[in-house]
């Protein structure tokens, strides 16, 4: 006989665990069903573990880099074997810590795969065993995982995807990453500052594809600076692991000439494809798009009634925050609010040196919608703060419609994930240039650059000329 619960949420990732965590709050018998670990891939092998790696490189790139040290950099190096070993210590903390909320919330846990038996019942096979489960309401948060390319098969020795990136035992000399993305920029920026000769390939014009156009060539001409190899318009077509390495044939789309390039490794981070395989075995009228994507509508259910999905399954931008919204939005909508899942405000940003965040719409976007578009940037190399960190190389550029209301913020500058909720918040409450640029400000701080972009989109800013 199956067990029952008042809602089941399989795949334990940042969706998932927060939808069950919801759930506790709201006193419901809550199941979390979860195949390999708790905190899924961003906790596990991408947004944690690469955030470490970066800060941790990021100190030994400054001190080999820092003008005013005196002795023999030479000699500075690099325990990498170190490196991973707490890189592995703070996934294994998080992890732990997560579970030990799920479980003092009343959140009962199980390991396994679950596979749909109806549309509201579920069996889980784990250690030997099978047991059943039933819920009128299931949130479904199974993630996704690297895409496969035709040319580009992962053996995860010589081929690798960003799993195996993060857990190299050895830096490797050699490096070709495909796909100018996030993923492939902050993999990049790591094995860089490590020494790796890095090559990255891009199908597309421009790196971040979808970001703010300036600011994207803006990074792009600073990754370049820091050592780090950038194609666009490379089209791969071949791949053959030879004895060493990997061997790549194409073509550059933008001059229609053949290339040829080896690598140690390389790393497939061209995107990502859901984990909806099982999902739809088991649920044989459950709507996907071409690409497998879960089809939701503005509440998060699918076209199977009390079946909800969340995060990166559905598609969209493939977020963990995006992902921890929506499991409580979820959760809320399966026992009885009506609230729409909306993304006008969903920010972003990738850490790289310097970081680039962004929320809303790109000037390019507004103006193809037919916005009448008012736009304010401030140059860092304007900014006391940036002087003291030497890094005056980003800038924050605010878009405002005609009524004034902020529609749009990119920012690349140290700590631009930290910069940009103020802008998020601005956006998600519909606030004007005044009620940004009026606020105050301290000194002397990189968001200082946040009021400056507002007034200048006013002509009105006190730092650079308006001009």
């Amino acid at each position: 006989m199956a067990d029952r619960y008042e809602v089941i949420i399989i795949g334990a990732g940042p969706g998932g665990y927060v939808a069950a965590l919801r759930a506790s709050q709201l006193k419901k018998k809550t199941l979390l069903i979860e195949e390999d670990k708790v905190g899924g891939t961003c906790m596990n092998w991408g947004c944690i573990p690469t955030k470490h790696l970066l800060h941790l490189t990021q100190v030994f790139a400054e001190v080999g880099n820092a003008r005013h040290l005196e002795g023999p950099r030479d000699r500075i190096l690099c325990d990498w074997a170190k490196v991973q070993e707490e890189r592995a210590k703070v996934v294994d903390k998080l992890v732990k810590g997560t579970e030990f909320l799920l479980q003092k919330n009343g959140v009962a846990i199980i390991k396994g795969r679950a596979e749909f038996v109806g549309p509201d019942k579920v069996s889980v096979a784990a250690s030997q065993d099978v047991r059943e489960f039933e819920s009128s309401r299931i949130v479904l948060a199974t993630g996704s995982r690297s895409a496969d390319l035709p040319f580009l098969k992962p053996d995860g020795i010589r081929i690798i995807t960003s799993r195996e990136a993060l857990e190299l035992a050895a830096v490797p000399k050699s490096l070709i990453v495909i796909g100018a993305g996030a993923i492939g920029l902050e993999l990049a920026t790591i094995y860089r500052r490590m020494g790796t000769d890095v090559l990255v390939l891009e199908i597309l014009p421009a790196i971040l594809p979808g970001s703010d156009r300036e600011i994207a060539q803006r990074l792009e001409r600073i990754l370049i600076k820091q050592g780090v190899k950038i194609l666009t318009q490379m089209r791969i077509e071949e791949s053959r692991v030879e004895e060493g390495g990997v061997f790549l044939k194409g073509t550059c789309l933008k001059e229609g000439t053949p290339f040829e390039y080896r690598a140690e490794k390389v790393l497939a981070a061209a995107g990502r494809e859901p984990n909806s395989e099982g999902l739809r075995r088991g649920l044989p009228g459950l709507a996907v798009t071409r690409r497998g994507f879960v089809e939701v509508n503005s509440k998060l259910e699918t076209n199977i009634p009390g079946v909800y999905a969340v995060g990166d399954v559905i598609g969209g931008k493939l977020l963990a925050h995006k992902a921890s919204h929506e499991g409580i939005l979820a959760v809320e909508n399966a026992f009885g609010a009506a609230q729409d899942m909306h993304y006008e405000a969903l920010p972003m940003a990738v850490f790289t040196d310097p970081e680039f965040a962004s929320v809303g719409l790109t000037e390019e976007e507004a103006k193809e919608s037919g916005l009448e578009v008012r736009v304010g940037k401030f140059p860092f190399h304007a900014s006391g703060r940036a002087m003291t960190l030497e890094s005056t190389e980003g800038l924050v550029k605010v878009l405002a419609g005609k009524d004034d209301r902020i529609i749009g913020a990119h920012i690349l500058s140290p700590h631009a994930s930290e910069i940009i909720p103020e802008l998020t918040l601005a956006i998600h409450r519909g606030l004007a240039l005044q009620d940004v640029s009026s606020a105050i400000h301290i000194h002397p701080t990189l968001s200082e650059g946040v009021m400056e972009a507002a007034l200048k989109a006013k002509n009105s800013a006190f730092h650079i000329l308006n001009v």
